[in-house]
């Protein structure tokens, strides 16, 4: 075999690490880059986060604007409460979460890309400051004014509310370990979803005699705890807990009717019966009418199937949007734009002594020093990108978006994410990077950017209508009908019809699952 040389030319795309932790923060969600900020902060030495309070006033300019859109956001009269159809709803009236369910059997759970940014191109060593706009981010609140996570921060757990009530209870120290174990040993809902003897080896017990004398002492502790409030807490399946609300001292009274016996003997049935109201086969098996198994079930409807959840902590529920849309103008000459929310931009520089000191340095520490700050401003950079991003996709979906605006999601018009890239000259994938887990709070409220594209239905006239403003279109329909009569979901395509969007029966039924209503035989009213 003869060797030889030979000249070729060919393309390829060398994805550089600046580049790569480029993509890496675009698709960071606010609290994800804050940490990655901090971790940053610790491991490079020229990297420093100013704490001079500049741009304080834009802060507040900014939380007054949310203000504001949350208060025209709870005076609008179209806001519409729906039940869920994948949880609890079938037996309360509070809104849980789609997937949450109780610690017992499935029938009560039934109850219950490359990035190809904009060109490559150089960038300076500008050791300035990038996000003078910000605030420092401290907990000193100057203005007087208290914001919810200050707030969530001062709540009270259930642990902590149940341990208050049996610090006036007379008790041994042997029951009162035990009964504080117990309340320990909740989760979040209010359950107790470990058995007696899974407490007691977690304890260390070994012998059978010391199991069982934990178990006698479980026993008993579960009896007090059983009578504290909130009612139904303790509880080790969903069926126990309607059960525990229903004897409870504080309504014993209210529910000492014929109702009530009712509701004690539903409870102790199948729970997929109450899932499905199948009042004919309760009634079989309770041994009364029909309508005292519908007075029966409404009892049990007001009941709270998760007894702990309001004492959850709501820290973690808080959204921070990362746009925040400002309206100027009346009428006709309104207009939309989306700003960066000041309080989510971090305030980064390299720290100046450092890079002074390296300056004209010639060694092979030097030549290390500088790559740590090289990373430093690259970090700045890709931060300042990252946000400006950002913005640019937001406002791109503010101009396309504007009657969602002005009028509401009713008035969304289809889009894809293919419209946009297209637009500011960028991938499909980096505009899926931004539109995730990024939020832009509206007059409407704070919705995902990923909220405002939707897929086209087509209609009579030849145009196309938004998905995501069929949903609403739905929702409206639903919650404006007759409850002893709710709509079907063909009911429903029949009506979209009449305004001339073509939409099939499983469409509907696809769309209100999604908008979390339950389907027509859980909605009617008994």
């Amino acid at each position: 075999m003869r060797q030889g040389l030979s000249l070729g030319v060919s393309q390829h795309l060398a994805l550089t690490p600046q580049l790569q932790q480029s993509i890496r923060l675009l698709q960071l969600s606010t609290l994800e880059l804050s940490q990655e900020i901090d971790q940053m902060l610790q491991d490079n030495p020229f990297l420093e986060q100013d704490s001079a309070e500049q741009g304080f006033e834009e802060a507040l300019q900014a939380e007054r604007v949310l203000q504001q859109q949350a208060e025209v956001q709870a005076e609008r009269t179209d806001e519409f409460e729906w039940q869920p159809a994948n949880d609890t709803a079938t037996v309360t009236t509070t809104d849980t979460p789609a997937n949450d369910t109780t610690p017992d059997t499935a029938s009560e759970a039934s109850i219950t890309d490359d990035w190809e940014g904009e060109g490559s191109h150089e960038v300076a060593a500008d050791d300035a400051e990038w996000g003078n706009d910000a605030p420092a981010r401290n907990n000193n609140n100057e203005s007087g004014e208290v914001d919810a996570t200050s707030l969530s921060a001062e709540h009270i757990s259930l642990q902590d509310h149940l341990h208050r009530q049996a610090a006036s209870v007379r008790l041994g120290d042997e029951d009162r370990a035990a009964l504080m174990f117990l309340i320990e040993s909740l989760n979040d809902d209010g359950y107790l979803a470990d058995s007696f003897e899974d407490l007691a080896e977690s304890l260390g017990a070994t012998t059978l005699e010391d199991v069982e004398e934990l178990v006698q002492r479980f026993t008993l502790a579960l009896k007090l705890l059983h009578h504290m409030e909130p009612a139904g807490v303790g509880a080790r399946d969903l069926s126990e807990c309607l059960t525990l609300q229903l004897v409870h001292p504080a309504a014993v009274t209210a529910n000492h009717t014929a109702n009530g016996q009712v509701a004690l003997s539903i409870c102790k049935q199948p729970l997929d019966l109450l899932a499905r109201r199948d009042t004919k086969r309760l009634a079989i098996l309770c041994q009364c009418s029909s309508d005292d198994v519908k007075e029966a079930i409404g009892l049990i409807a007001r009941l709270d199937p998760k007894p702990g959840r309001r004492f959850a902590d709501v820290e973690r529920n808080i959204i921070v949007p990362d746009v925040i849309v400002i309206a100027s103008g009346r009428g006709a000459h309104i207009k939309f734009k989306a700003t960066l929310n000041p309080t989510v931009m971090p305030r980064l520089k390299v720290h100046d002594i450092y890079a002074q000191a390296l300056k004209g340095g010639k060694s092979d520490s030097h030549a290390a020093l500088q790559g740590r700050l090289q990373e430093a401003r690259w970090f700045i950079k890709n931060i300042q990108q990252r946000f400006d991003t950002i913005l640019r996709v937001s406002n791109a979906i503010v101009e396309r978006q504007r009657n969602f605006f002005a009028h509401g999601a009713l008035a969304m018009r289809p889009l894809v994410l293919r419209e946009i890239a297209d637009e500011l000259g960028l991938h499909e994938s980096t505009i899926s990077r931004v539109t995730t887990a990024k939020y832009m709070s509206t007059p409407y409220g704070t919705f995902e950017l990923k909220y405002f594209f939707g897929s086209a239905l087509n209609t009579e006239t030849g145009g196309n209508a938004s998905s995501t403003a069929v949903r609403a279109l739905i929702g409206q329909f639903i919650a404006a009908e007759d409850r002893k009569k709710p709509l079907s979901d063909n009911a429903i395509a029949d009506m979209l019809k009449e305004q001339g969007i073509e939409c099939a029966r499983r469409t509907v039924a696809k769309y209100r699952e999604a908008l979390r209503i339950a389907p027509t035989h859980l909605r009617k009213a008994l």
